[in-house]
């Protein structure tokens, strides 16, 4: 797992370390690590065109510092002063005493046009609000590949707000710790690759906000059977959704849980036919979800409706005293009757998106993180925000963040697949938190997989899917999770 630490915990572990080491120490080997990303991305440092966008203070001298170590290596290195009066003055002599040019954005368009590699050092985590004139304009003009200094300027480092102009860097390196706004938000979209540079922040950081998942983490939390496991040990999953007018929620839920390798999914809904005919696998029930059968853990909503019938079905099942996953229709009517999970004393867990969660808790707003630890706390049951880094929070504070959201899941139904996939990791007895956070993981590897894309965050590769390729594509997303742990 990575950790993530909020600009304030940051901060004050930076002025502690500076304490006892001094001015620069700690921006050194935070300039000298910069210096190698960038020389790795351009490939071939001696000759290589480099341009510093130069702001005002530390963030600033690390772009500096890290011209006079591409210098040493033969890069021809520019620095545009964008605050020429703020400038980091022993930066700004170094870059000069190393053989750099220094001038100001008047002629700067003509050498960022040229640049083989520009470094976004214009503003650091401390910004806020939009980038300004002419950084701005600058910025907008950039074709070639960006390296960001610890975030990317424009974006708020502990929400991920971009409230205007911003730099779209190709990958940012950011010290000390991963920022919220890196990995949560719509600064995830401006960050590219993300490399994290450990400066000796480490002793005085503190617990983390939130840890963001890794393939390691996940494959520690996938069921797997062990000898002597029958159907029952495994997991059996209860699956409530569906209904007349979208009988296709029912069969992707199911869908879901089944290729998740739960133990058994029994159904227990109005969309019996579908699912007998899709699903010869699942065990169908055309009475009350109670009367079911044995089950360990409810997955109950999509496709439901939310009438009469359908609220007495989410009452019946959050009544009971085993864990529950609360989607689609069943947050609608979560949300006017919060009491159903707060009075739970078994594990709940709720999956909406912006405007489900809206209904419940009121607007996301800009803070996705704050805004989902907040809301599992209020309601005391993990909430699993969807979304394109998907957050997953703890009634206790914890917080984890899911990295392998993609725009190719964006399609309807996909969101039907998830809740069936977390409930068959519930039903194997995980933890709710971390059984949701690694069934969201899994949601976004099956998805770049049924999409044929190379990488599970972007779209730059694959094409569209619908939800049902997801189902098909989740054994080959759980092989490549565990295999990039073995290999």
């Amino acid at each position: 797992m990575k950790s993530v630490w909020s600009v304030g915990q940051i901060r004050a572990a930076e002025a502690e370390a500076i304490a006892s080491t001094g001015p620069d120490a700690l921006m050194q080997p935070a300039a000298y690590a910069l210096s190698v990303h960038c020389g790795r991305l351009l490939g071939r440092t001696y000759g290589a065109r480099v341009v510093l966008l130069v702001g005002a203070g530390n963030n600033g001298g690390d772009a500096l510092y890290a011209g006079v170590q591409l210098l040493s290596r033969g890069a021809a290195v520019h620095a545009v002063l964008l605050t020429p009066d703020r400038v980091h003055p022993r930066g700004l002599l170094a870059l000069a005493g190393a053989g750099g040019t220094v001038g100001t954005a008047d002629g700067a368009p003509e050498r960022l046009a040229r640049a083989d590699l520009v470094v976004d050092g214009i503003v650091g985590i401390g910004g806020h609000g939009p980038l300004r004139s002419p950084a701005d304009a600058l910025t907008a003009t950039l074709r070639c590949p960006v390296v960001a200094v610890d975030v990317p300027s424009g974006v708020d480092a502990d929400t991920g707000r971009v409230a205007g102009a911003a730099v779209l860097a190709t990958s940012t390196v950011t010290f000390g710790g991963l920022k919220p706004g890196l990995v949560a938000g719509p600064g995830v979209r401006q960050s590219g690759r993300i490399e994290v540079i450990d400066i000796g922040l480490g002793p005085y950081l503190g617990e983390p906000v939130a840890v963001v998942l890794e393939s390691a983490d996940v494959a520690a939390l996938l069921p797997v059977p062990r000898p002597g496991d029958d159907k029952y040990s495994r997991g059996v999953v209860g699956v409530v959704s569906g209904s007349a007018a979208y009988e296709g929620a029912a069969i992707l839920s199911v869908g879901g849980a089944l290729r998740a390798k739960a133990g058994m999914v029994r159904y227990a809904g109005s969309a019996a036919d579908g699912v007998r005919a899709r699903w010869p696998e699942a065990v169908v029930s055309d009475g009350r979800p109670t009367d079911a059968g044995r089950v360990q853990a409810w997955v109950i909503g999509p496709g439901l409706g939310t009438d009469g019938p359908a609220r007495s079905l989410v009452a019946e099942v959050l009544g009971t005293e085993l864990p529950v996953v609360v989607d689609a229709d069943a947050l609608t009517v979560v949300a006017a009757m919060p009491e159903l999970v707060r009075d739970r004393a078994a594990p709940t867990v709720l999956t909406p998106h912006d405007r489900e969660f809206e209904r419940i808790f009121g607007p996301v707003g800009e803070d996705r993180l704050g805004a989902t630890r907040r809301a599992a706390a209020e309601i005391g049951a993990t909430v699993l925000l969807k979304g394109h880094a998907t957050i997953v929070a703890a009634p206790d504070g914890r917080a984890l963040v899911n990295p392998t959201g993609s725009g190719w899941l964006a399609t309807a139904g996909t969101g039907d697949v998830l809740s069936g996939l977390i409930g068959a990791f519930l039903s194997a007895g995980g933890e709710p938190t971390a059984a949701a956070a690694a069934a969201a993981y899994v949601h976004g590897v099956a998805g770049a997989h049924a999409a044929g894309a190379r990488d599970p965050v972007t779209t730059d590769t694959g094409a569209p899917i619908i939800a049902m390729d997801v189902v098909d594509a989740i054994p080959a997303a759980l092989r490549a999770i565990r295999h990039s742990v073995t290999a």
